[in-house]
């Protein structure tokens, strides 16, 4: 059965990514799928987290917000328990596909601001700063800044609702959905974190199957998506 907006549950929501969006960062875009819209920045520093130094290696670090008004009530400003959760994880996520031998002593900060939130900010932000790491890497190391990024790497979420698993839920879904879980996933298919949660029930093993078999589907789509936006940047060969 179609869906509340008429998608079909295999459907992402139209995804748009405009790289370039801040004139003062070396990396960044502009990420709307569907009603959520964020701004990703990525900047790097030539210094690196004591744990680091004299060891050759870089980083990478990531910081997660969401403006006042991008939800229906005004969101306090500042960082909580669920934007400390979700910068984590984007760290995590994009710091799979650096090499930070390569990099050398540099760190890449990431900055994700939700502009509007109407569900999926984690995997967006995920996805639209591949784009942007990419992009502040390229300007400051050329075509040397290839042999950095190992592979891509991008997310989306998948939920069951009313008996029937769906891909990318937004929030009338999210707020809904019997099971929600959040992938994310390397452009050639290894796993880098799988959440999920049954909010109002227990899963089985074969949903979860469904379920991941969707995010996958989805995050190949979201992966041609990056190399279309990125053109001959894109730092793998064809």
């Amino acid at each position: 059965m179609p869906r509340h907006d008429g998608r079909t549950p295999q459907e992402l929501r139209p995804v748009q990514i405009e790289r370039g969006f801040v004139r003062n960062s070396p990396g960044s875009v502009l990420y709307r799928t569907g009603g959520t819209t964020l701004i990703v920045t990525a900047h790097l520093s030539d210094k690196v987290p004591p744990f680091l130094e004299g060891k050759w290696l870089g980083w990478l670090t990531a910081e997660y917000a969401m403006i006042p008004g991008s939800t229906p009530t005004r969101k306090s400003r500042g960082t909580d328990g669920r934007s400390t959760e979700i910068q984590r994880l984007i760290g995590r996520s994009l710091r799979a596909v650096i090499d930070t031998r390569a990099l050398g002593p540099w760190t890449i900060h990431v900055d994700a601001e939700v502009l509007e939130a109407d569900g999926g900010t984690r995997t967006a932000a995920i996805t639209g700063a591949f784009v942007a790491v990419v992009d502040a890497l390229r300007s400051r190391f050329g075509e040397e800044s290839r042999g950095m990024i190992r592979d891509s790497v991008a997310a989306v979420s998948a939920g069951i609702i009313d008996g029937e698993p769906v891909l990318d839920l937004d929030y009338r879904e999210d707020s809904t959905a019997y099971v929600d879980l959040n992938v994310v996933r390397l452009g050639k298919g290894g796993l880098v974190e799988v959440q999920g949660t049954g909010e109002r029930e227990t899963f089985s093993r074969a949903e979860l199957t469904s379920l991941l078999d969707l995010a996958d589907l989805g995050i190949d789509n979201l992966n041609r998506i990056q190399r279309e936006t990125l053109g001959q940047d894109w730092p793998f060969p064809a």
